[in-house]
């Protein structure tokens, strides 16, 4: 599903050879614009939240919904907290409220903190709206019953471990030996990787049969398309937010304002991480069991096992 929209979009991207420049006649041509945009993701949230959560048919894992964003969030939030510093810049404060919060080195607009809380609520309320209405009939009815088939959740998948060393050592090279800009690490893509690959090498034996991949799919294409809307027609073009070459891998979209390729990769990163914590969660909370006992079974289970 993503190569019948990327291949075409990546072929017509790349015949524009000579890309045109957005031309700023204003020091401020974007007023609290960042501000106003996070309303891309709060606007869905609160559809969701009081058109079809209040349902009387609408029963849903509440708890495994506010234990995935007890999990989720502090991600988004270490990811300005520690390396805002090396990966973004934030050259167009009139975009902004002003307002600093906290991070390592120089603090970042608050908007930011926001834009990774109310993106990971937006991510996993879309997959639950899908996978608990519009496409119930492709999930796992009861959770109860397959909780109990199963010994432990934390199994090795050696495949998503081999593609994820991949991916890195073939952003490095590219690095170091293609791109236009060869000084630095692509540590944004390296820590893209590990943010979508860690649960999957943790998880995807027990998590892909939980998975509902039709309602994954079309989070998936939900939230890329407010991404692309938002980096590169807006925040790129109107220096709300960019990103530091040096740890960028250098392949950018010139048509879409130099775009890093690394802006199209993290959503695809976010729902895939979410959608394996949420199912991982629902099972847990589905066992009624100490979560130490469902990642690694209990002693007794995992001897038989072993047997």
């Amino acid at each position: 599903m993503l190569a019948t929209v990327c291949v075409p979009a990546g072929v017509t991207l790349l015949t524009v050879r000579s890309p045109g420049t957005l031309q700023l006649v204003s020091s401020n041509p974007t007023p609290h614009g960042y501000t106003w945009s996070l309303l891309l993701f709060l606007v869905p949230i609160m559809v969701i939240a009081l058109g079809f959560l209040p349902r009387k048919e609408a029963e849903f894992p509440r708890n495994a919904f506010w234990w995935s964003i007890a999990i989720l969030v502090p991600l988004g939030f270490a990811t300005d907290f520690f390396f805002a510093s090396r990966f973004f810049v934030f050259p167009n404060a009139g975009a902004t409220l002003q307002i600093e919060a906290p991070a390592l080195h120089k603090p970042v607009p608050i908007e930011e903190y926001v834009f990774y809380l109310a993106g990971f609520i937006a991510t996993l309320l879309i997959y639950l709206w899908l996978d608990e209405y519009w496409l119930a009939a492709y999930n796992v009815p009861d959770y109860r019953l397959e909780s109990q088939k199963i010994d432990r959740l934390l199994r090795f998948h050696p495949p998503s471990a081999i593609l994820g060393l991949i991916l890195i050592l073939a952003a490095i090279v590219y690095k170091k030996t293609i791109s236009p800009f060869r000084d630095g690490f692509p540590e944004y893509f390296t820590f893209l990787v590990v943010v979508a690959f860690v649960p999957s090498t943790s998880f995807l034996p027990i998590a892909r049969r939980f998975i509902n991949w039709r309602a994954f799919s079309l989070t998936l294409f939900f939230i890329l398309l407010i991404s692309l809307l938002w980096e590169a027609t807006l925040a790129v073009p109107y220096q709300w937010w960019g990103y530091q070459p040096r740890q960028m891998l250098g392949l950018r979209i010139g048509a879409w304002a130099g775009l890093p390729i690394e802006a199209v990769c993290v959503w695809v990163a976010v729902t895939y991480a979410s959608a394996i914590t949420f199912e991982m969660v629902k099972l847990w909370q589905a066992s009624e069991k100490p979560a130490i006992n469902v990642l690694l079974g209990s002693k007794k289970i995992f001897q038989s096992s072993q047997k």
